[in-house]
């Protein structure tokens, strides 16, 4: 297939065009072409769907239908959300280099580089070899995340995909649905709860839910259907007297409006409180839609006049906006049916956040940034960014990485101030070390004690909303591994860790090659150690030497497991290849001055790679090279036992 003509060729489409784009395909047939905005972008919309419309034809997805349905469903989120030209025609290209032949190159010289390093940001690793699904999740991660350093439009790219992939998830296998909505609720949806778009936010933790919790799902959607006339009555009766309240206060209202809240929202509250759904009254919501932050506390007094506040559900996001950029009064009052409802104040504006998040401003409309979805202006916003991407290089084993990562995204729900009154947001349960180690790592590392409120308190204290916190220093003092017992944030158990890695370096040597030589086995072991396939796995998991490897494993870094079976992979490649250059008849896939394949300890309970032939003679083929849990077939053989 010729790929520099396929945007040229005459497409006679066999898929639904939605409106939005058979407009685009008008317009850029109608346009003189020229060098104005408005040519450029369309025509770049149009050619990245014909390009994936030829490139995908012939393929189909599990429902049946053909594959490019799913660019197009893609494109269309990205639209909605207020994407520009590169976000959409990224949308219709993301699945390009995973699923055909094309290149990250020719892909820049068809579409131009940021196109490009849109898709590259969302392209899975599948061409890479991997030692499992984990390790395989975890470098995808890393992947996407530092793309999204670079521009965080990835991020956005990849959260319609998956939400449309989440929309369509009924046709696989019920194994799939699970594994796909365990790391959709578990990272995805906490992303764009941290991006702030809580559209997408809100629909992901529902089909989430739905494929997770099925049976809980279907019982929350009956129930709350069962009752929906009644409550959007009520609703719009109470709307109705906020409305007159408002009006008399010579205040312009947009909207007061009742929403119902989402399911999962219903599930976590009646799970956090153990109640049953007729004991949660607040499953419905006014919001009020108001035109300057003035504007909505004379409203919250109007709201509190009209009906009784409930004490303590009170919350000022608008004075203390979340780590999204969400701002919002929410007040709880005893509405004209004697239940409960929450009310929600906001502006035009802050609505507009709420709803579509970092899409409310994306950065790359500014004219004249070359720098288009740079986390630049809002970097006080991505901490959280910034603290995956260090992780980046600190974590090596993927389990760890991952609970990390999941750890992190996971939403700071407590506001504390420093003495100077700046504020911090931390995440519930937080101590006062999980404080230090946030303003600073040698904070952290010498931090001998607290005060929270002018009182001395135990570093172990849990941190309430509004505490004033000091942090007392002295040069002297060390971090203690007792402090991982109880500090919650991420950051401040990397920080401990790392400590302990950087000034334990000889005891963690001594102790990765104790854990070694005992897998292992004493003979052979220190040429092991200085054998080109040792070097490699090193290598393999990012560090400059072996010393630094067992450092890493003496200190906990990665696991014994991931350096034997790298070892495994490597050693077994090895003879792979000594194998191919030998007879076929060779007796052994052994390796000078190494173990053999067999030799080297597995996953099963006994040190034999293969179940069933203990105490016997035997060696891997050469020929097929199988690897541990695949089915194989033993041949008995008069020289070399089972083959």
């Amino acid at each position: 297939m010729n790929i520099q003509t396929l945007a040229k060729k005459d497409f006679s489409y066999e898929c639904s065009i939605p409106d939005w784009l058979q407009q685009c395909m008008e317009i850029s047939g109608n346009l003189v072409k020229s060098d104005t905005s408005l040519s450029t972008n369309v025509d770049l919309i149009v050619r990245a769907f014909q390009f994936a419309y030829q490139l995908h034809q012939g393929q189909y997805r599990k429902s049946g239908e053909p594959y490019i349905n799913h660019p197009i469903a893609v494109a269309g989120l990205l639209r909605y959300l207020g994407g520009d030209s590169a976000m959409v025609a990224a949308g219709f290209l993301h699945d390009i280099i995973e699923d055909t032949e094309v290149t990250p190159e020719e892909i820049e010289q068809h579409f131009g580089a940021e196109v490009r390093h849109l898709v590259e940001g969302v392209t899975k690793l599948s061409k890479f070899n991997f030692s499992n699904t984990t390790e395989r999740q975890a470098e995808n991660f890393r992947r996407m995340f530092l793309a999204m350093a670079k521009d965080i439009r990835v991020i956005v790219v990849k959260l319609a995909d998956r939400l449309h992939n989440m929309r369509t998830l009924e046709f696989l296998p019920e194994h799939k649905q699970r594994s796909i909505a365990l790391e959709t609720r578990e990272i995805f949806a906490p992303l764009a709860n941290r991006l702030g778009i809580g559209r997408l936010k809100w629909e992901l933790e529902d089909l989430s839910f739905k494929y997770l919790e099925p049976e809980s799902y279907k019982n929350i959607k009956e129930l709350v259907s069962d009752r929906r006339a009644f409550r959007e009555e009520k609703l719009a009766q109470l709307a109705q007297v906020l409305r007159d309240r408002l009006e008399k206060g010579g205040i312009k209202c947009y909207e007061v409006s009742g929403r119902p809240k989402h399911l999962y929202g219903i599930y976590k509250k009646m799970n956090q409180r153990q109640k049953q759904f007729h004991e949660i009254y607040d499953i419905a919501a006014l919001r009020v839609i108001v035109e300057t932050n003035e504007e909505c506390y004379r409203t919250l007094a109007i709201v509190h006049d009209a009906f009784r506040p409930i004490p303590g559900r009170f919350k000022d996001y608008i004075g203390l906006p979340k780590p999204n950029r969400y701002q919002s009064l929410h007040t709880g009052v005893i509405g004209n049916t004697g239940r409960s409802v929450e009310i929600q104040i906001r502006t035009v504006e802050m609505h507009h956040i709420a709803e579509y998040g970092i899409a409310a401003h994306w950065k790359y409309k500014e004219k004249g940034n070359s720098n288009l979805g740079e986390v630049t202006g809002m970097d006080d916003k991505f901490t959280w960014l910034r603290q995956l991407l260090e992780w980046q290089s600190d974590l090596k084993d993927a389990t760890e990485y991952l609970e990390s990562v999941k750890s992190n995204l996971e939403f700071d729900d407590v506001y504390v101030f420093t003495p100077e009154g700046d504020v911090m947001a931390l995440t519930h349960g937080a101590t006062p070390v999980d404080f230090a180690y946030r303003i600073h790592s040698e904070v952290g590392n010498h931090c001998k004690g607290a005060k929270v409120n002018e009182r001395i308190v135990t570093l172990d204290t849990p941190l309430k909303n509004g505490d004033i916190v000091e942090i007392l220093t002295q040069k002297n003092i060390r971090p203690s591994l007792d402090w991982l017992n109880f500090v919650k944030t991420s950051t401040a158990k990397n920080r401990i860790r790392q400590w302990y890695k950087r000034s334990h370096r000889d005891e963690n040597i001594d102790r990765g090659r104790e854990l070694l030589e005992k897998e292992m086995g004493k003979n052979g072991f220190e040429s092991l150690l200085k054998s080109e396939p040792m070097l490699s796995v090193s290598k393999r998991c990012n560090y400059h030497n072996v010393d630094d490897l067992l450092a890493a494993l003496g200190y906990g870094e990665i696991t014994l497991n991931l350096v034997v079976n790298r070892l495994r992979d490597v050693v077994r490649s090895q003879s792979q290849i000594q194998t191919v250059s030998q007879e076929l008849t060779t007796t052994s896939l052994q390796v000078p001055n190494l173990p053999s394949y067999s030799q080297l300890p597995s996953s099963s309970p006994s040190n034999s790679p293969i179940t069933g032939v203990e105490g016997l003679l035997y060696h891997i083929a050469g020929c097929c090279n199988p690897i541990p849990g695949e089915p194989i077939i033993g041949v008995v053989t008069r020289t070399k036992g089972i083959s």
